[in-house]
């Protein structure tokens, strides 16, 4: 089965659901994140005695939330180019809603 979908080029159903759930994810992968960082803070400034570690181990964590959202909007911006050459929607442009007010 897997030849025969590569050969007609069609995606796997399953990896709709792949991608769905990976954009859901965002919310929970930015608070992983920032509970790394504080975590990571928190141990750093326990076994080292520095209490500007866990104020890094929070910069780092909070970071890594703005990392996961800026790949995110990456993933999405390319989603959207992939329609901007797309035969059915050609006919549509950005200014269509200012001629519906003139």
């Amino acid at each position: 089965m897997g030849e025969q979908e590569r050969s007609t080029g069609e995606k796997p159903k399953v990896k709709k659901v792949v991608e769905g759930a990976y954009d859901l994810s965002l919310g929970i992968s930015m608070v992983v994140a920032v509970l790394i960082g504080i975590a990571l803070g928190y141990w750093m400034r326990n076994l080292f005695g520095y209490e500007w570690l866990f104020w890094l181990g929070v910069f780092w964590g909070v970071a890594g939330a703005i990392l996961n959202v800026y790949k995110a909007y990456k993933k999405q911006v390319k989603a959207f180019d992939e329609y901007k050459n797309d035969p059915r929607y050609k006919n549509y442009s950005q200014n269509d809603d200012e001629e519906d007010d003139a």
